[in-house]
């Protein structure tokens, strides 16, 4: 017999399949307990509120960036510098082509952009902490020698993970297979050697 979801697995879940269809300024906590099968009193028991929720499901429903980076920084084991970043990249882009969608609707609502960006301050977190993460890798491998002293870590991950965020929102505005030159993989790879002239 199947062991039944506890009430906060069904209001991610819940909120993931709205997050997904109808999109970040759509997906109430009204309708996040109404698929979750619950009360809104019920949702608030478990999370204080919608951007809570939101981070909630970004961490555990989509890739993550985090993790990895955290295992690379720690110990990258036999990996190289190339081989990293090349698995950083391409998590980075299947991460923002499910996050895109998501949360592509804040930006027609200010009031409601605001409220979210506020949210995140307040959980401590935002857009902002992958690229910080990837800094972070990035200053641990030029302490270990292991790219150029005098590299600067932020500006290549702003710059890696900003081209996967560009490599996304170009696939998802063009055509499914415009510009692709080889898919994800490809793309990862050859951003990565590029980054890699500058700072290797």
């Amino acid at each position: 017999m199947p062991t039944q979801k506890s009430t906060p697995a069904r209001i991610l879940d819940a909120a993931h399949e709205l997050l997904r269809t109808t999109g970040l300024a759509r997906a109430t906590t009204k309708e996040i307990a109404r698929g979750a099968g619950c009360s809104e009193a019920a949702l608030y028991k478990h999370f204080a509120n919608k951007e809570e929720i939101f981070v909630r499901v970004l961490k555990e429903r989509l890739p993550s960036v985090g993790p990895l980076l955290e295992e690379l920084t720690a110990d990258p084991g036999e990996r190289t510098v190339e081989e990293c970043l090349t698995a950083v990249a391409r998590r980075a882009v299947d991460l923002y082509a499910q996050t895109l969608p998501i949360a592509g609707s804040l930006f027609a609502e200010p009031a409601l952009l605001r409220r979210h960006r506020e949210g995140l301050a307040e959980l401590g977190t935002g857009p902002q902490e992958p690229r910080d993460q990837l800094a972070r890798y990035l200053r641990r491998e030029r302490d270990r020698g292991r790219i150029r002293a005098d590299a600067d870590p932020e500006a290549a991950a702003a710059l890696l993970l900003g081209a996967c965020f560009q490599h996304v929102f170009f696939t998802a505005f063009a055509a499914p297979d415009a510009g692709q030159g080889g898919g994800a993989d490809d793309f990862a790879a050859r951003l990565v050697r590029t980054v890699l002239t500058g700072i290797g």
